[in-house]
């Protein structure tokens, strides 16, 4: 994956200008880039929202640059330019990338959102054997005030297989300070009917989950108690506790193939979106040439209907001139009549194809199509024509089928998505397994306060001197281990029929088939589609030189036949049509060409081969700022 949109900003280009910049170093076969953050000190960089190109709704100045005099004169290489510059296909496939990109950084922090700590369910709460509340805790009763452990509410993800542990270190931390007034039904223990108390809790955790189906948690927390019991020892309180614990999926969930299915995936995904911004610039460049020289036919198209106007409009003239020297009765000039008016309507249709056309090609060359005041009432004209060589020289079949084979970006495309497919089939296979995740947990306690002397039994008792003392006491129990508690168990589950996870894998199984079965039906239909575009184009070539030829002959009949009128061997009606037969040749000469030209554009794009053909880059089409200058023709 290229470092493509990094090595702009290295280069001082802003983020929202990054796509109209275009420097040397973007300018590459690959166009994936990575997800840049804001420029900021790395404290606070995480919590910054990215920048993100803005939609650009403006045309490259290569299109004004262009127009002269209301026209737009363009070769096919300014086609080309202004559609990878302006082409609205291709500036929202420019996103895709960075989408795809973005998709990989979520994939790489992990599975489910961290929760959230409930901080009522902490308020209130003490460390065994802390206060009043904390004694009838240790010895297994419960005040009617009652206490509640600290639980955190996760977000729950539901995916099929394992979900993957939370990759990003998270750290969470709540604060609660709460005051209570609690009357007490058995003052035995706290000797007096109210008990009122002031309770401070510091939680704060750390946790990181690992690709190998394992979490660690690292874990502080301490209390603060201060409250009116007579019998307290110690009051008030401070009772801190470190605690870090481990848990690690043995079956399902196990082993870093299965965790970083999603990375692996979404990396995939990313070559993908290259692979797919390519076929969309091929496709709107294979659009962009059949209709420039789709126009340029319709200009040699309107040629031929206005000259073909001009001849009827000349054999009206004569035969007019004609009746009125009585040379011709008045019924002949009805037949030059009708010839003129056929082929007024032919030029008009003709003429109505090439604004279609127009309009057409405005919509591909332009952001705002014939919207654009630039282009409302500008005419195109194309300067380069269909020029036919003198033969094909394509390569045998199955030369031109491994060239197609090999670079047909919609193929390999496919290839990746069933590579896909495979990957989160390691997910579903896995998930067949039952659950078994051992722990481990260790930490360590600590207890201090003010030393107070209660009355038991007639007799006064105090609290022990080693925990005499402040927040420092306590943390150095903690350090040196003195009151440390161990915990190890497993935990185990399975589905007695586990139908539902075999299910997942069976049907996942099948989706993979269908994949598999369908890139080997698209391979079958790249053959059918090379052979038929191949037979299109010889087809085409051999229906040119007939209409060439035919042309030539209609032609020469015509004047023959112009001749035998003036000498008075022929009629009107003959010369009629004559005439329509050549302007039949000639638009079939033309709609020949045409044809030759799709079908030749068309195999280019059955092989993949359009953007090398074209000499096009594909890293301008990702920028979209094309290098070449262009130089419109003087006035």
């Amino acid at each position: 994956m290229t470092r493509a949109l990094r090595q702009a900003v290295a280069a001082g280009l802003c983020y929202t200008c990054w796509f109209s910049c275009a420097p040397s170093q973007l300018m590459s076969q690959s166009v994936s880039i990575d997800p840049v953050r804001p420029s900021a000190p790395i404290l606070w960089r995480p919590y910054l929202a990215p920048d993100v190109p803005p939609v650009r709704l403006a045309n490259s100045p290569r299109l004004q640059d262009l127009i002269r005099a209301g026209t737009l004169y363009l070769t096919v290489q300014d086609a080309i330019a202004l559609v990878l510059e302006n082409n609205i296909d291709i500036e929202v496939a420019r996103y895709n990338p960075m989408m795809s990109a973005w998709n990989l950084e979520r994939a790489q922090a992990g599975g489910a959102l961290p929760g959230v700590p409930n901080a009522a369910s902490s308020a209130g709460s003490v460390a065994s054997g802390q206060g009043v509340a904390g004694s009838e805790q240790a010895a297994g009763v419960t005040s009617a005030a009652g206490t509640s452990a600290n639980r955190t509410s996760n977000a729950t993800v539901s995916q099929v297989g394992p979900v993957a542990q939370t990759l990003d270190p998270a750290f969470q931390e709540s604060n609660i300070f709460s005051h209570s007034t609690v009357p007490q039904a058995n003052a035995t223990l706290s000797q007096t009917d109210v008990l009122v108390s002031t309770t401070h809790v510091y939680n704060a955790t750390l946790t990181e989950g690992f690709l190998s189906g394992g979490s660690g948690q690292v874990a502080y927390n301490e209390h603060y108690l201060s409250e009116n019991a007579p019998t307290d020892l110690l009051n008030p309180t401070v009772a801190p506790n470190i605690s870090v614990q481990f848990a690690q999926n043995l079956l399902q969930g196990f082993g870093g193939a299965v965790n970083a299915r999603n990375i692996t995936a979404h990396k995939i995904a990313l070559r993908q979106s290259d692979l797919n911004f390519k076929a969309q610039v091929i496709n709107s460049v294979v659009q962009a040439l059949n209709l420039y020289y789709n126009l340029a036919a319709d200009y040699e198209d309107v040629k031929a209907k206005q000259s073909a106007l001009e001849l009827a409009q000349s054999l009206y003239t004569d035969n007019q001139k004609q009746v009125q020297i009585g040379s011709l009765a008045p019924l002949d000039i009805t037949t030059a009549e009708s010839q003129v008016a056929s082929s007024q309507r032919d030029l008009v249709v003709s003429q109505t194809t090439l604004e279609q056309q127009e309009v057409q090609l405005k919509n591909l060359l332009s952001r705002n199509g014939s919207a654009d005041p630039a282009l409302r009432n500008v005419r195109i004209v194309p300067l380069d024509r269909i020029v036919m060589p003198e033969k094909d020289d394509l390569p045998p079949i199955p030369t031109m089928l491994q060239e197609a084979m090999t670079n047909r970006a919609d193929l390999a495309a496919e290839k990746l998505n069933d590579q896909v497919g495979q990957v989160n089939a390691l997910g579903t296979k896995n998930g067949v397994l039952p659950t078994l995740e051992p722990f481990f947990g260790i930490s360590a306690a600590g207890l201090a306060g003010t030393r107070r002397t209660a009355i038991f039994n007639g007799r006064p008792v105090t609290a022990d001197a080693y925990f005499a003392g402040g927040i420092g006491n306590g943390l150095g129990q903690v350090f040196r281990n003195n009151f440390p508690s161990d915990t190890v168990g497993f935990f185990f589950k399975t589905p007695i029929l586990n139908r539902q996870a075999q299910a997942d894998y069976g049907i996942d199984q099948l989706s993979l088939r269908q994949t598999q079965l369908s890139i080997q039906r698209d391979i079958n239909q790249l053959q059918v589609d090379l052979m038929n575009a191949v037979v299109a184009l010889q087809q085409a070539r051999a229906r040119y030189d007939a209409s060439v030829r035919n042309r030539i002959l209609e032609k020469r009949l015509l004047d023959s036949e112009q001749k035998k009128f003036a000498l008075g061997a022929s009629t009107p009606y003959n010369v009629t049509q004559i005439q329509r037969d050549l302007a039949a040749a000639q638009s079939s000469e033309i709609g020949a060409l045409v044809t030759w030209s799709n079908a030749r554009i068309s195999i280019d794009q059955i092989l993949g081969t359009t953007l090398e053909t074209n000499h096009i880059s594909l890293g301008e089409a990702q920028t979209g700022k094309v290098s070449r200058v262009s130089t419109p023709p003087q006035n």
